[in-house]
């Protein structure tokens, strides 16, 4: 029979890289070209400490008269505390027992588990990295007449069947915990929610269980209008580009914002990534003058090329939105990469409290930061096609 001895060593040594690999990689184009590093994490905060503007102390002057006067850089310190990403499996001991011997029955009977955890953490953190660190989900417009359970929501691009989500009132009190989305129609956008039925839902917020304003800070947050940012005031140099209502995407449009960006903030723009119906839109633009070269991207993605810039869609991405973005201005700051929680003992493999199931859970503190926030810019508005 195979032990929960055996079993930690096949999650130590035969999963771990494996799924590391898929969710660094694997799970978001954006995300596999964002540099991750345990640089400026102290204790449970990240502190990093950014210049900018230029040093004042330069100029011109006569071959006799005075040097300009020195000037020291522009800096300032920003500080998030770390958020804590978790993913569980399980698996029963009747299910050990029954796998037969050797690391190879185990592997088989876990490779299940461990498909379905990459995949939903490929999911979450996919969509965590297009929000404002708020968790909020989607919101709730109304009840189904009909169906007391049945809810119409504004979205249902971050809704899924199984989700375990909680529910919040517009004074942020907590109106149902640890409910599950049953189904999700996304021609009429509605989900049903297990559970009693939840009263006078309208302008409910949902938020994944136990999350709320404690994702991380995703792209959301950057252009987003709020007077603080990484937890300081945002000065001019940390607003980035933004122009809503765009209507009917041209060209011209696109590249007035590339040149806008860099002209104000020297950064090169070399990833765009949008809703799926602006990249259509995009290239019914652009498809018709020219043809529209494709890139191989890290992480096996493929993806449109204009003027050499990869365009990416994402489903997470909003409606009508296209973020045009240096990647090298961004950087994923970790306590660790993914481990294993382990006990004291060393174990991974950890009984459920009166339970026959095994439970193992993967860990990772961590926090996007943007370091040159006025070099990003977004386009919102877009007629999609």
């Amino acid at each position: 029979m195979i032990s929960t001895s055996t079993a930690d060593n096949v999650l130590k040594s035969y999963y771990l890289s494996a799924v590391t690999e898929q969710l660094n990689k694997s799970a978001n184009p954006f995300l596999a070209r964002v540099m991750q590093s345990t640089s400026d994490v102290l204790g449970k905060d990240i502190r990093k400490t950014l210049s900018y503007g230029i040093n004042g102390g330069i100029g011109a002057g006569t071959e006799i008269g005075d040097l300009p006067k020195s000037n020291d850089n522009n800096y300032i310190q920003l500080s998030v505390s770390l958020k804590n990403l978790y993913g569980t499996v399980e698996i029963t001991d009747k299910a050990l027992r029954a796998a037969g011997s050797g690391e190879s029955a185990l592997v088989d009977l876990l490779n299940e588990e461990m498909t379905g955890l990459v995949k939903s953490s490929s999911l979450n953190l996919g969509r965590m990295l297009f929000g404002d660190g708020s968790g909020t989900l989607a919101t709730i417009t109304s009840v189904d007449g009909s169906k007391a359970t049945t809810y119409n929501v504004d979205s249902t691009r971050n809704l899924f069947e199984g989700m375990i989500i909680d529910v919040y009132d517009t004074s942020t009190l907590v109106k149902a915990e640890k409910r599950e989305i049953t189904a999700v129609d996304r021609t009429k956008k509605q989900i049903v929610i297990s559970g009693a039925p939840i009263t006078t839902p309208t302008d409910y917020t949902i938020t994944l269980q136990g999350s709320r304003d404690l994702e991380i800070t995703g792209l959301g947050a950057l252009f987003s209008d709020s007077t603080m940012l990484y937890g300081v005031m945002r000065s001019s140099w940390m607003k980035p580009y933004k122009k809503t209502e765009v209507g009917d995407l041209t060209e011209n449009e696109l590249q007035k914002a590339i040149d806008a960006i860099e002209e104000r903030s020297g950064s090169k723009v070399n990833f765009i990534v949008c809703s799926w119906g602006v990249r259509r839109a995009l290239y019914a633009t652009l498809s018709a003058a020219r043809t529209m070269p494709t890139v191989q991207l890290e992480g096996g993605f493929t993806a449109l090329s204009y003027n050499g810039i990869p365009v990416v869609a994402d489903r997470f991405c909003p409606d009508g939105t296209m973020y045009l973005l240096n990647t090298d201005d961004f950087v994923l700051h970790q306590l660790c990469d993914w481990q294993w929680m382990e006990s004291e003992d060393g174990k991974i493999l950890k009984q459920v409290p009166g339970k026959a199931i095994y439970s193992a859970t993967l860990v990772k503190y961590v926090d996007l930061i943007c370091d040159r926030p006025c070099g990003q810019g977004m386009l919102s508005g877009i007629t999609e096609s």
